[in-house]
């Protein structure tokens, strides 16, 4: 019994990483979202998508931000919203 808590503990620590990672992602994203808002950039007008950095592809988009212990990055992507 005392060693599936010592083995389920350990999986839940080792889990909990990837976890985070996911978060602070998101987290990274708002803020810089929110940062270009308060820029005067229309929230329709652009789209931030968190990319591996492997498929980083310049021609799609800036990079503005990384999280996830630099293993991804957070790319800019300027949309024309005609529907305003």
């Amino acid at each position: 019994m005392k060693k599936t808590v010592w083995i389920s503990a350990l999986l839940l620590m080792a889990a909990t990483p990837v976890l985070a990672a996911t978060n602070s992602c998101e987290r990274v994203k708002a803020d810089i979202e929110q940062r270009i808002i308060k820029n005067g950039v229309p929230e329709n007008n652009f789209t931030l998508t968190i990319v591996p950095n492997d498929q980083v592809d310049p021609n799609n988009g800036q990079v503005v931000g990384h999280c996830a212990n630099d293993t991804q990055k957070i790319v800019y992507t300027r949309t024309n919203d005609s529907a305003q």
